[in-house]
């Protein structure tokens, strides 16, 4: 066999695998199927600013360890995301701190802000059984109509009270005032971009771009030992389960004859009556100074087979689905699977990149 390692998809996982193979001398063969690599990473430079083409992406970590290896390939900024919210003309900090708090109910506050939500969260007796009654335990019901309602009908597509409880259990909320929607230690933004950071990665692996492993596994199976699989697991067994349900998005990019369109890189609009979800304003990631700008409205939209899946729908028949597709890849010797994809859950960056370490870690 030519190769040791098939890698197909060149995201994050693939690309921080196939590094870590190559540099144990491995060979390796990155399988792409867009016309480039990086996955959602991948950013576009428009006279100076690098846009994200699939969605804002801010890298964060507490782990020295995983800051460290970003780092051995690309250079970070300082930049903090302190996202906004705006509801009618007026924007409100995220995330959930007493900042947004004062600007709600003028509290000046912890105390005053504590005592309001406890209030409101006393409508939700017992465990949490669903998304509205997690945000309401959460922020009281008063923020979840101004802030998660609207936004989640658009996000997922259905009523929060069908989503699960777990997708709202990642929105932070501060007692304090602070802006910094992640916590983390270390955080920013690749200087040049993203690309920057899957390019070193793949410096010295052999990648072909613009190739869909899923037309013709058979003879890219023969090709190595082993095939490292970063895309959806239904698809690569045909549905036989039938399809796992995913949120999708569309990005509408525009350039503005402007120097500054909004007051932070991402701004949500969180009424149902706003089309899109949020808006991106690239220059912010990289404190740029150009005349113009570019921005990008985003719009979720629902998923079917064919179209770029996005965010999982992991609620009770759609994990019980995977676990039947994830049971027939554990029989399969050749077979390693890894990524947000093939796993079938929402990772951050870094966790992306300490689960393929993990993985390289444990095969020869």
């Amino acid at each position: 066999m030519k190769y040791d390692y098939v890698i197909v998809g060149s995201g994050l996982f693939g690309a921080v695998f196939a590094q870590q193979m190559t540099e144990r001398g491995k060979r390796c063969l990155v399988l792409e199927k867009r016309s480039h690599t990086g996955g959602n990473l991948h950013c576009e430079n428009h006279e100076g600013i690098w846009v994200h083409q699939y969605g804002p992406h801010i890298f964060h970590t507490h782990d020295e360890g995983i800051w460290n290896y970003a780092n051995r390939f690309v250079s970070f900024n300082d930049y903090v995301h302190s996202p906004l919210a705006r509801v009618g003309d007026r924007h409100y900090n995220l995330p959930f701190n007493l900042n947004t708090f004062e600007q709600v109910w003028g509290v000046k506050t912890a105390t005053e802000a504590q005592a309001i939500i406890e209030k409101q969260r006393q409508a939700i007796k017992g465990k949490p059984q669903n998304l509205k009654e997690q945000a309401i335990a959460n922020i009281g019901e008063e923020l979840y109509r101004l802030f998660v309602e609207g936004y989640t009908q658009k996000q997922w597509g259905k009523n929060p009270e069908e989503l699960p409880a777990s997708i709202i259990q990642r929105i932070p909320v501060y007692y304090e005032r602070n802006n910094r929607y992640f916590k983390d230690r270390y955080q920013g933004i690749p200087i040049g971009g993203y690309n920057a950071l899957t390019d070193a990665l793949l410096k010295d692996v052999e990648v072909r771009t613009g190739i869909d492993y899923l037309d013709d596994p058979a003879h890219w199976n023969s090709q190595a030992p082993k095939v490292v699989y970063t895309g959806p697991l239904d698809a690569y067994y045909k549905y036989q389960f039938g399809a796992l349900e995913y949120r999708s998005l569309r990005f509408e990019h525009e350039r503005l004859e402007q120097s500054v369109f909004q007051p932070s890189a991402q701004v949500n609009y969180t009424q149902a009556s706003v089309p899109y979800t949020r808006i991106v304003e690239h220059k912010h990631f990289e404190f740029g100074t150009q005349a113009h700008t570019i921005i990008t409205r985003e719009y979720s939209q629902a998923w079917s087979p064919g179209q770029e899946p996005y965010y999982p729908i992991g609620d009770a028949p759609n994990l019980k689905r995977y676990n039947q597709y994830k049971a027939l890849a554990e029989q399969e010797n050749q077979l390693i699977i890894g990524g947000r994809l093939a796993d079938y859950r929402y990772y951050d960056m870094h966790q992306v990149i300490a689960a393929a370490l993990h993985k390289a870690q444990q095969v020869p």
